[in-house]
């Protein structure tokens, strides 16, 4: 064992004391150059700005919506609106052939001008019938007068006949108590003053008969009895009827479906022919919700945007808040009786009146809108916990 020992010893020696053998060399390898670290010190700025950010911005959002919440409900809009204007049925108003029309589709009128025209020949005719007939009335009341004072006459003819057959009888009577007279002449001057008397009774009756035919006032004026009236009440309606003829346009506006109303078209009393759109009539039909009615009211300014012209603005004035939902006006209400109910904002009709007169010219019915009323009250920080704002108060 020692001299394995000894041989081992020798053999590390001989390792340790062998020269280095020359080694090859290895190409030189390009190494990327390496990312300065960042100092210590830098990082908590980072994370203090990280954290204000995160602090600062949500309560800076928090504070602006704050504020115009707060600041705001004072405008209350609504893009569910419509511009309407009044249309009116045109239709004639007695029956015959159209002759003339002035008129097209579309076609933009004033007051007063003459639409078309209906054949006047008929009404002129009937026009003259009546004023005959009226003619023949008052001569009829002077026909009247006339037999009235002849029953005045016959009244007072007969009172003399009975003034004289009185006496007749009374001598009569007074002879016929002497003696003097007979019976029989007694008699007959009994029956003479009998006859005298009926006669005047006759003449009283017709005095009554032609006062009653006088209307009761044998001084009445010839127009103002029944009969000329009536005769001229129909003469009247001979002159309507043939005024009617012409049909002139009731009011400014614009023709609408008369492209197949032609010349030579016969037309009844009353059927509607075409219409005409009033464009100095024009009102907005806004839809708000019900949530947006709390301080709306009658005479608040409004501001008008139409489709048409997206860069104009009209005002108007709230003229009239709807009597209720559209529901409870549709031809089925809503029943809400069942166990299915389920809340719903309704929308409550609001009509606004243009204030601008040269803009009903402009716009159309039917146009789609958008409306803004100006309420004049804003939530206020008082709205929060349930008190009035200076502007309610008002």
């Amino acid at each position: 064992m020692n001299a394995a020992a000894k041989l081992d010893d020798n053999v590390t020696k001989l390792d340790v004391e062998a020269p280095p053998q020359p080694q090859p060399v290895a190409a030189p390898v390009a190494v990327a150059p390496l990312a300065a670290p960042a100092p210590v010190a830098a990082k908590k700025p980072r994370r203090l700005g990280r954290l204000l950010l995160m602090i600062v911005l949500p309560a800076a959002l928090a504070i602006g919506g704050g504020y115009v919440w707060v600041t705001g409900g004072r405008y209350q809009e609504t893009e569910n609106a419509n511009l309407q204007q009044a249309k009116v049925s045109i239709a004639s108003d007695t029956a015959g052939r159209i002759v003339q029309v002035d008129i097209s589709d579309n076609q933009l009128v004033k007051q007063g001008d003459m639409l078309f025209a209906i054949d006047p020949e008929p009404y002129r005719i009937a026009l003259a019938q009546a004023d005959a007939a009226v003619a023949v009335a008052r001569v009829g009341i002077e026909q009247l007068r006339a037999a009235y004072s002849q029953a005045m006459a016959q009244e007072r003819s007969d009172a003399s006949e009975v003034d004289y057959a009185q006496s007749q009888y009374d001598r009569a009577a007074d002879l016929a108590q002497k003696g003097i007279n007979a019976k029989s002449s007694l008699d007959q001057a009994k029956n003479d003053l009998d006859k005298a008397r009926q006669q005047l009774a006759v003449a009283e009756q017709g005095i009554i008969s032609a006062k009653a035919a006088l209307a009761g006032n044998p001084d009445i004026e010839t127009d103002k009895h029944p009969t000329v009236m009536a005769a001229l009440a129909a003469r009247d309606k001979a002159a309507y009827d043939l005024a009617q003829t012409t049909v002139k346009a009731p009011a400014d506006g614009v023709v609408s479906q008369a492209s197949s109303f032609k010349v030579g078209q016969y037309v009844g009393s009353g059927t509607p022919l075409f219409a005409l759109v009033e464009t100095g009539d024009t009102w907005i039909d806004a839809n708000f919700k019900e949530t947006q009615l709390t301080h709306m009211k009658t005479g608040q300014k409004a501001e008008i945007v139409v489709d048409t012209y997206p860069g104009r603005t009209f005002e108007a004035t709230v003229k009239a808040i709807g009597a209720g939902t559209g529901a409870e006006f549709s031809l089925l209400p809503a029943q809400n009786a069942t166990g299915n109910w389920v809340k719903v904002t309704q929308r409550i009709p609001v009509r606004l009146e243009l204030t601008d007169a040269d803009a009903k010219m402009a716009l159309r019915t039917g146009m789609s809108a958008s409306v803004t009323v100006d309420t004049g009250v804003a939530r206020g920080l008082p709205a929060i916990f349930g008190h009035a704002t200076a502007g309610e108060a008002q």
